[in-house]
């Protein structure tokens, strides 16, 4: 089943464009691949998870950062300040436990990151967390994912 086969045409498109958008703005791939997955883990979205695991693979995301992604916090050495300040906000931004993405995480976020590429950055956490809540409510079982 292809993502868009779950939604009406046109809102599928619009979310498919909205993650790819984000992505090419970011200009990571590896980057990406560990942002979205880290939003899957959180969401619970086993569809996400088992499709951009295989894209993550796909782009040469090591095999460790993928076993320690839920740990990143206790994984030093793993994920370089980039990484970390980015998992960091795409926690923050899926799991709005206070109603806002606190200053000090959105601080840091900024500092390893241009305004553009910032943009995007949450423009993908918000993106893979609309696509988590679709597959989740769906009961969108993993494994139907055909690039």
């Amino acid at each position: 089943m292809s993502r868009t086969e779950v939604l009406d045409r046109e809102v599928g498109r619009a979310l498919s464009a909205l993650s790819a958008t984000a992505k090419r703005g970011l200009g990571d791939p590896v980057l990406a691949e560990l942002v979205v997955i880290r939003a899957s883990q959180l969401n619970h979205c086993a569809f996400c998870l088992d499709m951009h695991l295989g894209i993550a693979r796909e782009h040469g995301v090591s095999e460790q950062q993928l076993d320690l992604l839920a740990a990143w916090e206790e994984a030093e050495g793993v994920y370089d300040e980039r990484e970390r300040a980015a998992l960091a906000l795409t926690e923050a931004v899926t799991v709005l436990t206070d109603g806002f993405v606190p200053d000090e995480v959105y601080a840091t976020a900024a500092k390893q990151f241009g305004d553009g590429q910032l943009a995007h950055l949450i423009g993908l956490v918000v993106a893979i967390n609309n696509w988590n809540r679709v597959m989740v409510a769906r009961r969108i079982p993993p494994g139907g994912y055909r690039p």
